[in-house]
């Protein structure tokens, strides 16, 4: 009984220690290789982020840090996508090929990951459709644990500078798909489920997902 009261206090201690404390490593991420070749139309958007050149700086984790997303339950709010299955958001396949991704109907949409508990989340990676330059509108990225996300949200990325898909205005910079996706730090906040909503795009009003990987630890 001792032992086990030892291993008990270890184990909480653990668990107390905040994320800054915990050693940290470079992310594995592992990218599709890129779909799109020559020189994109101009796009012209208020807030922009300029394209970088070179590879993207890694993002540091705490030790351990996993996939947790691949083959987990996807709800949403077209229940019928145009083109794909639901599925296709946690199924690994991020080549951005014909089917690959799920395409939802015109205006707001959302998509939701079910990673089946609370989990600390340390990153989530999007790819909506990188076989073109093209930016989605108002994407914004939150987490709950509440499934229909009527409380304890936190926005974790927003986008939407007008608050046209009602969620709140945000500052975060509209940005052009590529095959690295959208790479976005989650600083450790606990969640069960992970809605992330667009509006459209530069090309159609639609709303496409290839690939959703959501990294933490259980």
């Amino acid at each position: 009984m001792k032992l086990r009261s030892v291993f008990l206090v270890l184990a909480a201690v653990a668990l107390a220690v905040p994320l800054s404390a915990q050693k940290q490593v470079p992310l594995t991420l592992e990218l599709p290789k890129p779909l799109f070749v020559g020189t994109p139309r101009p796009i012209s958007l208020p807030n922009l982020e300029t394209p970088r050149s070179g590879p993207r700086p890694p993002m540091m984790v705490p030790e351990g840090t996993a996939l947790l997303s691949r083959g987990k339950t996807v709800t949403a709010s077209d229940g019928f996508p145009v083109i794909g299955e639901l599925n296709f958001l946690t199924d690994g396949e991020k080549t951005g090929a014909d089917g690959t991704f799920v395409e939802f109907g015109p205006g707001v949409q959302w998509a939701q990951i079910d990673l089946g508990a609370q989990v600390t989340v340390s990153a989530i990676a999007i790819w909506h459709f990188h076989a073109q330059a093209r930016v989605y509108h108002d994407v914004v990225v939150q987490v709950s644990d509440d499934p229909e996300f009527k409380k304890g949200v936190k926005t974790l990325f927003n986008n939407d500078a007008d608050n046209s898909a009602g969620l709140g205005a945000g500052k975060d910079p509209s940005y052009i798909e590529t095959n690295e996706g959208r790479l976005i730090d989650a600083k450790g906040v606990k969640a069960r489920y992970v809605r992330l909503t667009s509006g459209g795009n530069t090309t159609d009003e639609l709303n496409h997902y290839v690939e959703v990987e959501v990294f933490g630890k259980p």
